[in-house]
């Protein structure tokens, strides 16, 4: 039996391009959110869960109301974080961003993605669908857990607002990535997050 995670991150937010990390769905961002829920519209979700911040709280009440099935719910777990610290092997062009992190917020990240695995990393006794309503960081650290890859390889992991990512988990088998950063429900307009264009 398969234990299907979705995740999605969050729609854009207002003055996202300002270098804030959260506020209320920009219009572009509510029209994403409106768009990954019709696209998630014939999973059979058995929970649904999300950051409490405001752009994924507001992304999963969009959601709600174009599935009227499902019943979205607030976890500290899908909190935007930093997941891990510098480590001896991390590529030295990533240490620089480093410069304004504290080792409580490391700390804290650390421990929140740990609770993270082991709460939604989990084999089901039947197929069971999850989504995940978070941020960035978050999804690179759940794509990093689930290829196994050195604590820092979540940075680099980029996933657009709204884009769809899949991971299937098993009891007999290691976890694999079913589909990473998929926009096909966003118009190339629509498709804001990365660190770089994507080709058209």
């Amino acid at each position: 039996m398969s234990h299907y995670l979705y995740l999605v991150r969050h729609g854009e937010h207002q003055d996202a391009e300002h270098g804030l990390r959260d506020g209320k769905l920009s219009e572009r961002g509510k029209r994403q959110a409106v768009l990954v829920a019709d696209r998630l519209g014939g999973v059979p979700f058995d929970g649904v869960y999300h950051s409490p911040l405001d752009a994924a709280s507001e992304t999963a009440a969009y959601l709600a109301q174009r599935l009227p099935s499902i019943q979205p719910e607030p976890s500290t777990l899908l909190f935007d974080c930093i997941p891990s610290g510098p480590t001896p092997d991390m590529p030295h062009a990533y240490q620089g961003w480093y410069g304004g992190v504290t080792e409580e917020e490391i700390v804290a990240g650390q421990a929140q993605m740990g609770d993270a695995v082991a709460e939604f990393f989990t084999p089901a006794r039947e197929d069971r669908h999850d989504l995940l309503i978070t941020h960035n960081a978050v999804i690179g650290w759940f794509v990093r857990e689930a290829f196994q890859a050195p604590e820092w390889r979540w940075m680099g992991t980029n996933v657009a607002h709204t884009a769809l990512t899949i991971i299937r988990i098993r009891s007999a088998k290691p976890a694999e990535v079913v589909t990473l950063n998929d926009l096909a429900h966003l118009p190339v307009e629509l498709r804001t997050g990365l660190p770089v264009d994507q080709p058209v």
